[in-house]
């Protein structure tokens, strides 16, 4: 079988090949560095490593870019409130996201750009926009005029041909189903943080920093734009327009989407009491590789529902592969080879790889492993299994795990969840959030998850006091 991916653009299963020659140039869009990375956008940030493997596995090479938004709305907002500047308030989240990545074994792309650090390649993107009759100014910002697409929402497939002429939105998130003129570059308010531009001292607008940076690294058309469902509408659309309006071409031949992450079969929501980030996961004692086996092990495309119990389970699983491969490689086997065994084996890879070509069908892969894992322990029960049979099972294992690279123990003291933070480093922002979350636990009456906030703020320092007025907190 070929390798194939579902494309949100065209609503198919199609091929993939590079456009050009065997490196697959990709695009993907990083975290918003305003806090720390929940688990949720873990689920995207996994199934995105998991294609880059896997297209490393046939062979292509990867000219893969990330972005690391650090300058939108929210970041302003949060680094004013702690008198900080963006560069110092989005540091600290940053260094936080690489660190939980390299805890999940995430590969880092060949390109990690951050928005502030290629302001003017967007400011040249806007100039070209408005130079194509794209464009118009309202109050000091500059917005796109959607109207001048004509193929606004082909990929979200909504027909927005009612559009109201003349809505325009100047934050950087909004309503799903709301098409809107939205903003390129966004006018200096009061004190914010300002760029010097031809339209005036300001910011680029969230959507016009993808467009201007993957075509900077990857070119006009790149092969595969990845990400999760929540961006297809309004970003990922947004990105389309843009782009497509510049150069007339193509922006992306393929999209890939995963879809949410949600707990306990509930969407995951601070309100809820079940938000969690992978510190959290990791300081209640759960490994990198069980969450990162979990986050990977339902297809991409399918809702997953994050349990405990489900997480207990992922770590049984790897924990069945670990003793598999400590048993063929410590069992005393008779010489030869057993070439029934062997077949099994060369069987094994190829329903694994059969699976992953069917876009990415990670379930289908893991139930070809287990099912030679379970085969393979017969034969070694039975006495079926020699001494060339070994390499046979090695191979197995190495397909496998260089795609979901969970079988080597992780090193504790190379987790975030060991990097015990003190007091003066957290920030108020997330103490405070941290309170707001336990006081929706205790409303959620999901006690214990209370209890373990407390805990974790105690253990970094901070001294919660509980008052008729509400909750006083305090450092060491």
């Amino acid at each position: 079988m070929s390798l194939r991916f579902y494309n949100t653009l065209t609503q198919e299963l199609e091929e993939f090949h590079p456009r050009d020659g065997n490196t697959v140039r990709m695009y993907t869009c990083g975290p918003t560095v305003y806090n720390f990375a929940h688990i949720g956008n873990f689920r995207a940030f996994t199934f995105e490593d998991i294609l880059r493997r896997w297209l490393h596995h046939h062979g292509y090479q990867l000219n893969h870019v990330m972005n690391v938004t650090d300058v939108d709305d929210k970041i302003i907002a949060s680094a004013a409130k702690e008198n900080k500047s963006i560069e110092d308030y989005t540091a600290v989240y940053t260094r936080a996201f690489f660190e939980d990545a390299a805890a999940l074994r995430l590969e880092t792309p060949e390109h990690v750009v951050k928005a502030t650090e290629h302001i003017p390649v967007m400011v040249q993107a806007i100039e070209q926009l408005t130079a194509n009759d794209c464009t118009y100014t309202s109050e000091g910002s500059t917005y796109f005029q959607i109207s001048a697409f004509p193929g606004y929402g082909k990929l979200s497939h909504n027909d927005f041909r009612r559009i109201r002429s003349g809505a325009r939105v100047d934050v950087d998130e909004y309503d799903k189903e709301d098409a809107r003129d939205f903003v390129l570059w966004k006018a200096q308010k009061d004190t914010e943080p300002y760029w010097e531009s031809p339209f005036g001292n300001g910011r680029p607008g969230w959507h016009i920093e993808c467009s201007a940076m993957a075509m900077e690294f990857l070119g006009e058309t790149l092969d595969i734009h990845a990400g999760g469902v929540d961006l297809i509408f309004p970003h990922h659309e947004n990105e389309i327009a843009q782009s497509e309006a510049i150069t007339g071409k193509p922006f992306s031949r393929f999209w890939l989407h995963s879809e949410h992450l949600h707990i306990e079969s509930q969407k995951m929501s601070k309100s809820l009491g079940n938000f969690y980030t992978l510190r959290d996961l990791l300081e209640m004692g759960y490994k990198p590789e069980a969450i990162r086996y979990l986050l990977a092990s339902v297809p991409y495309r399918k809702k997953l529902n994050f349990t405990f119990e489900g997480l207990k389970a992922a770590a049984k699983s790897i924990e069945r592969l670990r003793d598999f491969e400590v048993r063929v490689s410590s069992t005393k086997l008779p010489a030869g080879r057993n070439e029934e065994v062997s077949e099994r084996s060369r069987e094994a890879i190829r329903e694994f790889e059969r699976s992953m070509d069917d876009d990415l069908n990670t379930a289908e892969s893991l139930a070809a492993v287990f099912d030679y894992v379970r085969a393979a322990n017969t034969a070694l029960d039975e006495g079926r299994f020699q001494e060339e049979n070994r390499w046979d099972a090695a191979r197995v294992l190495e397909v496998f795990d260089c795609i979901f690279d969970v079988l080597k123990p992780s090193d504790p003291a190379a987790t975030p969840a060991s990097d015990k933070p003190t007091a003066a480093s957290l920030s108020d922002t997330h103490i405070e959030a941290s309170i707001e979350e336990r006081a929706r636990a205790k409303k959620a009456r999901n006690f214990a998850r209370a209890d373990e906030i407390r805990a974790m703020l105690q253990e970094k320092g901070i001294l919660l006091e509980d008052t008729k007025e509400g909750v006083r907190w305090k450092r060491k």
